[in-house]
């Protein structure tokens, strides 16, 4: 896994392969014989008691920008709830603006499925359109302070894990390849292989255990993203 995947930490090797069933050993030791040594993840900063105290009945939005190869600016917009960490819809567009945004949120929310509260930052693209329609929906906004991203952690750390553990390793040639890259990543790997901290090691998407293996096994790898990432399978030998 380390040699597979140069971007793993030891406590990613550890939370992958408690979801494979093993019996581990400390983060110490699967460090000593990782092929590629990493210093493990700095602890993101403190939580707004607020957002920890309605982390299971928020979401997050929040856009980032992408360049691509002939210098395009891309604007991808991001739903995120707090609660599974899952990215509820992401869309992305050359040129942004309020209605699109207010359409996008209706995609995010079919069959009645909403939050009770949505945070976001103090973008001019919202305009007052999106005010209006959270109202209308029954969700209450929580804005962000100027220039204080930390109070909207959970998207922030979702657009830096896309940034170190995605784009920072490939050249974007255009909107549609971008989006290709995001729903490879966030659907194949994020969502359902990907171990989070802050799910005591689980995935966004809860996958159901395998009848427990008592003989031997191996663990089969399947590449994502090109062999960027791999997710893996553990069955019999």
């Amino acid at each position: 896994m380390s040699k597979e995947n140069p971007l793993w930490s030891a406590e990613r090797i550890r939370d992958t392969l408690t979801l494979l069933q093993y019996n581990l050993p400390c983060e110490d030791t699967i460090r000593k014989y990782m092929y590629k040594p990493r210093n493990p993840r700095k602890r993101s900063t403190t939580w707004l008691p607020f957002l920890r105290n309605h982390v299971a009945v928020s979401w997050g939005i929040d856009f980032f920008t992408v360049t691509t190869l002939n210098f395009a600016t891309l604007y991808v917009f991001l739903v995120l709830d707090h609660g599974r960490r899952e990215v509820l819809h992401f869309a992305v567009t050359r040129h942004p603006y309020m209605d699109w945004v207010i359409q996008q949120l209706r995609e995010s929310m079919p069959f009645g499925l909403q939050p009770k509260y949505l945070f976001r930052d103090n973008d001019g693209i919202y305009g007052n359109g999106v005010r209006a329609f959270l109202d209308s929906c029954g969700i209450e906004e929580v804005r962000t302070a100027y220039r204080n991203p930390w109070q909207n952690p959970f998207v922030e750390r979702f657009i830096g894990t896309l940034r170190r553990e995605l784009l920072n390793h490939v050249i974007v040639l255009s909107q549609s390849h971008l989006e290709r890259l995001l729903q490879e990543f966030i659907k194949e790997y994020y969502h359902v292989a990907r171990p989070h901290q802050g799910l005591d090691g689980g995935t966004p998407i809860p996958h159901t255990m395998p009848p427990e293996i008592s003989g031997p096994s191996k663990i089969v790898s399947t590449p994502v993203l090109g062999g960027l990432h791999h997710t893996y399978v553990r069955v019999a030998a």
